[in-house]
């Protein structure tokens, strides 16, 4: 009980008559206590309800159920898949002579050309007509449960009906990819909206064919949850995901069974990595290097690493970036974002594998105590950087947290991700990300997996004709190329200085990928958690 309670406890028991007898005072007093706790019990349970409600708002737009429905009884809306010709023969027993009757006079006037045809059979009913092309693959089922959201009427009175028992395709989990498509382009980030659209929907899977396992389920719902999570990540402002408040958000994680160890700047000031410290020390919040460990493999196996930038605010430092859109630098933590997701998606499906993710946490900020150009930094490896331009900070970062992985964890192999540089998208706009690497196999792998699911890759060189642009008079290196061209290799030049064994890297330079402001196929705008399922994909394909 709080002191306040307590106080109003006591005041209470004074009122009661000096006369009256001490029996009756006791029973009193304790008839006034158990009102008392039954009140407060009360309030602590109605606050777990609206806290819950709130966290359903937030991550159960759409539900996803499980039934055994008939569908020739469903009163509400139906979704169906039929052949790439729309022939409809095979939903005799799925539908009423009536609705298949209604829906063969409209397909006469419809454009069979598109992927989803839709059909208002009254005001309570619709059917939705999929179409399953002979060629179609995994993302472009994906890409189907996503256009079939945009129909979606976020409404209690609603269900929404999926029929796997008209599926015609030989690729598992087609459902399980389809629903998946839908769960990601429904993602909202609206939790700071005073008002907010009480969005809900309900999404039932009825039939006996083509299920979804148990096993695939909680696979879907790992990664949904990795991707939420580095969504919610990104899309949170500068002000509340500063240093300090995303080591904390990634400590949460234990509960999932990873190991987390945090390094505060004490500990970093030790460990000599001043790289990374030399960015954030222009901040009044802390910077940190956090490391995630998965331990899912039976055998001591080397781990899988991954790297991630976490600048949570970058405003170039000493060198400061124009005002105009400087508001989207609270994605530059994008690369750490998707690290983090990655390994919670890891860890909720228990993946038998081994891997480490490490980020660095660093604010960017013009302080009075801010790092200079011209300053000159000894880096974790030994090497030293002359700071040419403040802005260059990710490379600063990324540079001790590659050292320091390779070193303590001597992984089977390193990818970073980072939103490193403007170049990358004047050379690749926002359909790719930059691949720069060391290694033909683990470029290729991630290629392969990054085509699989959309999430494109663009592999760029690495020359020692580029590295000589960041050779320096003063230290080993520095941290920008002023000859110009080449922004983005150069960047990928001084990280590959700090891998010092030979172990096989790649880095993806994700700045036009990891934020889109008109939104993309499996987004509505916003963070896109580019680079969860990707990589999520190369460790199932190559690795698992």
């Amino acid at each position: 009980m709080s002191k306040k309670f307590t106080a109003w406890k006591t005041q209470i028991i004074k009122l009661i008559p000096n006369n009256a007898k001490k029996k009756k005072v006791k029973q009193s007093n304790n008839n006034f206590l158990k009102i008392i706790f039954f009140i407060e019990i009360c309030k602590f349970w109605q606050y777990i309800a609206f806290y819950s409600l709130g966290l359903y708002l937030k991550f159960m737009t759409v539900q996803i159920n499980y039934k055994s429905s008939n569908s020739k009884t469903i009163s509400s809306n139906l979704v169906l898949f039929v052949d790439e010709k729309f022939n409809i023969s095979g939903l005799k027993k799925h539908i009423s002579n009536s609705e298949l009757s209604y829906i063969s006079d409209l397909l006469k006037n419809s454009d069979l050309k598109k992927n989803l045809l839709v059909f208002e059979v009254n005001s309570k009913k619709t059917i939705f007509l999929v179409s399953i092309k002979k060629d179609i693959n995994t993302s472009d089922i994906e890409n189907l449960g996503a256009k079939f959201h945009g129909y979606i009427k976020y409404d209690k009175k609603n269900d929404y009906f999926v029929n796997s028992d008209t599926i015609n395709s030989n690729i598992k989990n087609f459902v399980g990819y389809f629903l998946h498509g839908i769960k990601l382009k429904s993602y909202e980030f609206n939790i700071y909206k005073s008002k907010k659209d009480k969005k809900f929907a309900s999404i039932n899977l009825i039939g006996s064919k083509n299920k979804i396992s148990s096993q695939d389920q909680l696979r879907f719902k790992a990664l949904e949850e990795g991707i939420f999570f580095a969504r919610d990540l990104v899309s949170e402002p500068g002000n509340i995901l500063h240093p300090d408040e995303y080591a904390k958000r990634i400590n949460s994680l234990k509960k999932f069974g990873l190991k987390i160890n945090i390094y505060d700047e004490k500990k970093l000031k030790k460990l000599g990595m001043n790289a990374l410290l030399g960015v954030g020390q222009g901040s009044i919040r802390g910077s940190y290097l956090v490391t995630m460990e998965w331990n899912g493999a039976k055998n001591n196996s080397k781990p899988l690493a991954f790297v991630g930038k976490g600048v949570c605010f970058d405003t170039g430092g000493i060198s400061l970036k124009p005002a105009k859109f400087m508001e989207d630098m609270t994605y530059d933590m994008a690369g750490s974002a998707t690290v983090v997701g990655l390994m919670k998606n890891l860890a909720v499906k228990k993946a038998k594998i081994n891997a480490v993710g490490v980020v660095g946490l660093v604010e960017n900020m013009p302080g009075g105590n801010a790092q200079r150009p011209g300053d000159i930094v000894k880096s974790y490896s030994g090497k030293t950087i002359e700071i040419l331009n403040t802005d260059a900070e990710g490379r600063l970062v990324l540079a001790d947290a590659l050292t320091f992985t390779e070193k303590k964890f001597k992984p089977r192999f390193m990818v970073d991700l980072a939103t490193l540089t403007g170049a990358i998208i004047v050379s690749l706009g926002s359909e790719y990300a930059g691949l720069f690497s060391n290694d033909d196999k683990l470029s290729n792998q991630l290629l392969n997996a990054g085509n699989k699911v959309d999430e494109k890759l663009w592999r760029m060189p690495l020359h020692k004709n580029f590295d000589k642009l960041i050779d320096c008079k003063n230290a080993d290196m520095q941290n920008i190329n002023y000859v110009g061209g080449a922004g983005s290799t150069t960047a990928a030049q001084f990280l590959q200085r700090f891998v010092l064994n030979k172990t096989p890297w790649a880095h993806l330079d994700i700045a036009g990928m990891a934020f889109s402001k008109y939104g993309g196929a499996l987004n509505s705008g916003g963070a896109t958690g580019y680079g969860v399922r990707l990589l999520n994909k190369l460790i199932e394909d190559d690795y698992e």
